[in-house]
């Protein structure tokens, strides 16, 4: 097994502690993690933090695996469909967490998801036929504002909080509306590629 592969492992395990940590009830074996009184008003509960620099540690494997698979030239089907599947445990993991625990709207998850979803079925459709559907830029920016709307949330988005500005929030949001607009290209140019792929026959 190739470096980059052990990284994306490496992601799937971290990101499975994360949803370990965020979804255990702690509270049922008598176990309180310490909290930190942040400007005398805000309350952070350690968990976050824990789980924050863990989804840090994962989001630098993200880079790395990719970065090795390029090195090496060992980009292979295998390594992209776990790679895929380590970012779904991680990134829809942790949505789930943070919804289910107040810390963002359930909508935002079922969103994320659902488009989710739609992109994968379309790759697979165009997949069969021998053609792929590339990367567009509005995945990137969704992944980026992704990343930094859930770290932030994590840390109780901090400094951010102490002033009162919702920026992981309004990270997060944006990103899931990005996912919609993602899905929306990724459709488009799924009926361009079958469009062609039906004149062929």
């Amino acid at each position: 097994m190739n470096v980059a592969n052990k990284l994306t492992i490496s992601r799937i395990v971290i990101a499975i502690l994360i949803l370990f940590l965020l979804l255990f009830p702690w509270q049922d074996i008598n176990f309180a993690f310490p909290t930190i009184l942040i400007s005398g008003k805000i309350i952070v509960d350690s968990k976050y933090i824990i789980a924050g620099i863990l989804f840090l540690i994962a989001i630098l494997t993200d880079f790395l695996d990719g970065y090795f698979a390029r090195m090496e030239k060992k980009v292979t089907d295998f390594g992209s469909i776990l790679d895929n599947t380590a970012d779904k445990i991680l990134i829809n993991g942790v949505l789930i967490s943070l919804s289910y625990n107040g810390f963002i709207l359930l909508f935002v998850p079922i969103i994320v998801i659902i488009s989710d979803l739609i992109v994968d079925g379309l790759k697979i459709l165009v997949a069969k036929n021998g053609t792929i559907i590339k990367q567009n830029k509005y995945q990137k920016i969704t992944s980026i504002c992704m990343y930094l709307g859930i770290l932030l949330s994590l840390f109780y988005n901090l400094p951010f909080e102490i002033w009162g500005i919702f920026i992981s929030e309004i990270l997060i949001d944006v990103a899931a509306i990005l996912s919609v607009i993602t899905g929306y290209f990724y459709f488009l140019e799924w009926k361009e590629k079958y469009k062609k792929l039906d004149e062929m026959i």
